[in-house]
């Protein structure tokens, strides 16, 4: 039987995956981000009507509960992916600071 909460968190899924198909299709994201986003969220639908598929993996990693396992995963991902944030954000601060120098020194001229 499917619960209020699997019906929601399928709507979001979709609603996901459709955004990283107009972004692919826009050329706002490239094929490996595109294979990439694309796993994830079938995954992701997958795991939230089947989530006895992630038992192997628990056992082979000691874990408990298979469905833990994407607790943990999706952890781990949100910690790189904040951290791949955070270094684009720096370059991106670093560059803008040359930037805003250079056009200093070129109006004091």
């Amino acid at each position: 039987m499917i619960s209020i909460f699997q019906i929601i968190v399928l709507v979001f899924v979709i609603f996901a995956f459709s955004r990283v198909i107009f972004r692919f299709k826009d050329k706002q994201i490239s094929i490996l981000e595109l294979l990439f986003w694309s796993a994830l969220w079938i995954s992701a639908g997958v795991i939230l009507f089947v989530p006895q598929i992630t038992n192997p993996i628990a056992r082979i990693l000691n874990i408990g509960r298979g469905i833990d396992v994407a607790v943990y995963l999706g952890i781990i991902l949100l910690f790189y992916l904040v951290f791949r944030l955070y270094v684009k954000f720096d370059t991106m601060s670093q560059d803008l600071t040359k930037v805003v120098r250079e056009i200093s020194i070129r109006k004091k001229k």
